[in-house]
């Protein structure tokens, strides 16, 4: 069971490695669903720890569809996060008609090269998710899908999210569950929908604010209850 924990800074990235993240996910502008941090931040995030650090690449929270203009930065961004070490990106791209922007897709994933790969909840905005899964599937630098199974909060997404699990089978992506997840029904969560591996933010944080630090004690807690089912 792979547990990623979103950093924003240095002190986060630290904290989450020391007590039990398998992965971080580093962004800015937690409250707005993330969006691409300062290159000097994943430097220096980078250097800190060794555990893989994915950085967010989204250019503004507007919306999931992309101009020339965010294309070109975003692959700007996407050189330069490779050219400095870290694991991967996360990225995403539709168009106006809830369906994913292949074309663009296919432009971040050309800039990515020997990244590992993340689609991010931009799929939870999809018209027809299985739809949208198989399409992801064609693409072997993505390795996993960030997703809630929709637009309401993980946990009152069991079914949805277990379809997904099941339409992943016997292939190389993988469902990473994550949005309103809770340390107090994880372990059935996971059980239900067989996810094998789970992304936390704002849960392990304290006072479950995204703007506070993470709080050592919950991850560390959330970290036994998942190690211990692997």
């Amino acid at each position: 069971m792979k547990l990623e924990v979103i950093a924003t800074c240095v002190q986060d990235a630290l904290t989450a490695e020391d007590n039990g993240a398998d992965r971080i996910e580093l962004i800015t502008a937690i409250t707005e669903g993330g969006l691409t941090p300062g290159i000097g931040m994943v430097e220096q995030v980078v250097r800190a720890v060794n555990i893989p650090v994915h950085v967010m690449v989204r250019p503004h929270s507007r919306s999931f569809i992309y101009d020339r203009y965010d294309l070109d930065t975003m692959r700007a961004e996407i050189k330069a996060i490779s050219s400095i070490g870290a694991a991967g990106i996360v990225v995403g791209a539709l168009k106006a008609d809830r369906c994913i922007d292949v074309h663009s897709l296919e432009m971040l994933l050309e800039s990515a090269g020997g990244l590992n790969v993340t689609f991010h909840r931009a799929f939870d905005e999809l018209e027809d998710q299985i739809s949208g899964l198989r399409l992801l599937r064609r693409y072997p630098q993505i390795s996993r899908v960030l997703t809630s199974g929709g637009l309401k909060p993980a946990m009152e997404a069991v079914s949805e999210i277990r379809r997904l699990v099941e339409e992943t089978d016997g292939s190389s992506l993988a469902i990473l569950a994550g949005h309103g997840l809770t340390l107090q029904g994880i372990k059935l969560f996971i059980e239900q929908t067989r996810v094998t591996e789970v992304h936390f933010g704002s849960a392990v944080r304290c006072n479950r604010s995204g703007l506070e630090p993470i709080d050592p004690v919950q991850l560390r807690s959330l970290a036994g209850i998942l190690h211990g089912m692997a």
